[in-house]
């Protein structure tokens, strides 16, 4: 059924599956479109077809998601090995359940459509790139457009209407304490710089994050780098070239405690990755640096709490190829540019800085003791 498919809600729906097996910052994209569909079918329990971290995450935290459960590796859908039979033994599991509608909010579909058709569904629905095979209801998958829109227009194929276009990520009195076990209660306001990426091409140099966490320091804010494993490296070199205190915060958090402290700092200064997406959607503000294809898909719009700085880099600076084509070719097996040298390091330090203590300032105002005379 084309894109011009009904957007009536389905009728006697008990149960609904959606296919959501991504990275953190994927699903907080997710979020008001699954409080919408949840408003639009309050009756519903709503299971998430995940990785393992949404379970560890997810499970038993309020929000729009009753259940988790971690879908098999298949090719395209998610990395890794499944034991013999797991995915018969999956496909099994999701017929006994008895789904109603199944949702795919994993991309194009070339890999998760066939997936989404075996959970034996009464209606699926969903995005269609030109070589996946069609849903009940469908929208086309466009690259370029904001993925909060895109998954909203998802549900919207069942007849969820908007209720919001802000993630919210629900917070829990465990990850505030698991935060505050680890680094203590400030004596200060905290900043939190995050400069690593997956995508090497996403982050913008460390001696500018540097630059900017100095800046923060002399304006009386205590500074922490935060990043995983595999960006300890990183994280290091920020601290180093810092003139002032930085304190590195790396693989001593879980997501939840992150997102603890995220909501208990002033502020974050984060290349586009997950923990950007995750300050935003706890409530802080935050300062992004992103590259202009990513503006256009993961950039909120409000500018009040949240600024965007823009890379206009589109030509790799390693051979000249166009990269607003060819999104990722070395992933894809595309024919186009397969170097990796940072897509932003052209956003000017003192432009981030002026946008960095600006929120900073802002923080400390509205943060400032009332005048005795006006509480």
């Amino acid at each position: 059924m084309p894109a011009s498919t009904s957007l009536d809600l389905v009728p006697d729906v008990r149960k609904i599956v959606v296919l959501r097996a991504n990275a953190l910052g994927d699903y907080i994209f997710t979020l008001p479109a699954l409080y919408s569909l949840k408003a639009a079918y309050p009756d519903a329990e709503v299971t998430l077809l995940g990785a393992p971290w949404h379970t560890r995450v997810l499970s038993g935290r309020p929000g729009p998601i009753d259940h988790v459960a971690v879908v098999p590796a298949v090719p395209g859908v998610r990395d890794g090995d499944s034991p013999p039979g797991e995915l018969d033994a999956f496909r099994r599991w999701a017929a006994g359940e008895g789904f109603d509608l199944a949702l795919q909010m994993h991309g194009g579909g070339r890999n998760s459509n066939p997936l989404v058709g075996q959970l034996g569904a009464r209606v699926t629905a969903g995005l269609r790139a030109p070589d996946a095979p069609p849903l009940d209801r469908w929208i086309p998958y466009v690259y370029y457009q904001p993925e909060v829109f895109r998954m909203l227009e998802v549900v919207g194929l069942v007849g969820a209407t908007p209720v919001t276009h802000t993630p919210v990520f629900e917070l829990t009195d465990s990850d505030r304490a698991e935060y505050r076990a680890v680094l203590g209660v400030p004596d200060r306001p905290r900043v939190v710089l995050h400069p690593g990426a997956t995508d090497p091409r996403r982050r913008w140099p460390a001696e500018r994050f540097a630059a900017v966490g100095d800046a923060l320091a002399a304006a009386g804010a205590e500074v922490l780098v935060t990043g995983v494993g595999a960006e300890r490296a990183t994280v290091d070199e920020v601290c180093a070239r810092m003139s002032r205190d930085a304190r590195p915060v790396v693989d001593e958090l879980t997501i939840p405690g992150l997102a603890g402290l995220l909501a208990e700092s002033a502020l974050l200064v984060s290349n586009d990755t997950g923990p950007l997406h995750l300050a935003a959607a706890v409530g802080t503000r935050s300062v992004g640096l992103f590259w202009i294809g990513n503006m256009i898909n993961a950039a909120l719009p409000e500018r009040s709490r949240h600024r965007a700085l823009i890379s206009w880099t589109i030509h790799c600076p390693e051979c000249g190829e166009d990269c607003t084509r060819d999104i990722y070719p070395a992933r894809a097996g595309g024919a186009g540019c397969r170097h990796t040298p940072s897509f932003v390091a052209d956003i000017p330090a003192v432009e981030v800085e002026a946008e960095v203590l600006e929120l900073f300032a802002a923080y400390r105002a509205e943060s400032a003791p009332a005048p005795a005379g006006n509480r």
